[in-house]
């Protein structure tokens, strides 16, 4: 038999926002590299994903979701995704297969005129009925993929077969990364992250895409114990006061949900000192976006 060659390469997924983009490579992966949320747009940088196997390795390229920015934040987040098309070996479009819209559409079109292999997953299968799954899929048939798999990044449906039609695309080619290796972030992004997860998990709908996270201090003070101290900005008062809670008690909850997982990353005990501060309309200030990671190289 013919020896099977090393397969790799790079897959941008691609997507509006809030369809599980992000939820999708954490189950390629088998971890969980991005931070997930029920608010749209909760992804704001392109983040790279690694999955590897004896004879594969796919790079995931993870991006914003792609919608009309309003803010300076929201047109970086814009290139990251669009700088996320260039050079990958393959596409993955992500839909919500509860709802395809005009907006799904168009991004579904673009995609599909790409040159490279094109594939469409339509997530969320787990809570929509087929009687209203069935017609939307009808109508993707002769938009332009190479192949359509019905998945639920939740449940793990059909995930498998989504992965094997992305690995048999893929070209013969080198380990761009070591086998440990699943993301190619930092400790302190990671970290700001998973902050802002929790954050974005309790907090009201007009306040998380107002929320950022400056990383001041990772100090290892032992063997077993990391401190960590990180400034969560906000864009007005009032919502400092809600991300505070009632004598701290939102505060609390935030660090503790996210001191248990940043624990699970480094390995180390933390401790965790969070500071809330005010700084007024930071997503359209170049300054403060470079501040809190959100810097443009160009």
């Amino acid at each position: 038999m013919p020896e099977s060659r090393f397969r790799s390469g790079f897959v941008a997924i691609l997507g509006r926002p809030n369809v599980g983009k992000s939820s999708l490579m954490n189950r390629f992966i088998g971890d969980k590299v991005a931070i997930v949320s029920n608010h749209p747009q909760t992804t704001r940088s392109k983040l790279l994903g690694v999955a590897t196997h004896e004879d594969w390795q796919i790079v995931f390229v993870d991006t914003p979701g792609l919608h009309k920015p309003r803010t300076r934040l929201g047109e970086y987040m814009m290139k990251s995704a669009r700088d996320a098309r260039e050079g990958v070996d393959a596409v993955l479009c992500v839909v919500d297969g509860q709802h395809i819209g005009a907006g799904d559409m168009a991004v579904m079109q673009d995609i599909a005129a790409m040159s490279c292999p094109r594939f469409l997953a339509v997530n969320k299968i787990d809570i929509v009925t087929k009687e209203k799954l069935m017609p939307q899929l009808a109508q993707l048939n002769d938009i332009g993929f190479d192949q359509i798999v019905s998945c639920s990044a939740r449940t793990g449906e059909n995930v498998d077969v989504l992965l094997r039609l992305l690995i048999d695309a893929m070209p013969e080619g080198p380990k761009y990364f070591p086998d440990d290796m699943i993301t190619d972030q930092p400790e302190r992004v990671l970290i700001a992250e998973i902050i802002r997860e929790k954050a974005l998990l309790h907090l009201r709908d007009e306040i998380p895409h107002g929320i950022g996270v400056e990383m001041l201090q990772i100090k290892k003070v032992s063997d077993g114990l990391t401190e960590i101290h990180a400034n969560v900005y906000c864009e007005r008062a009032s919502h400092k006061s809600i991300i505070i809670g009632k004598q701290g008690a939102m505060l609390r909850t935030i660090g503790s949900e996210a001191r248990a997982d940043i624990e699970n990353l480094l390995g180390t005990k933390v401790m965790l000192k969070l500071w809330v501060k005010i700084r007024e309309d930071w997503r359209n200030r170049a300054g403060d976006l470079r501040a809190l990671g959100y810097e443009d190289n160009d």
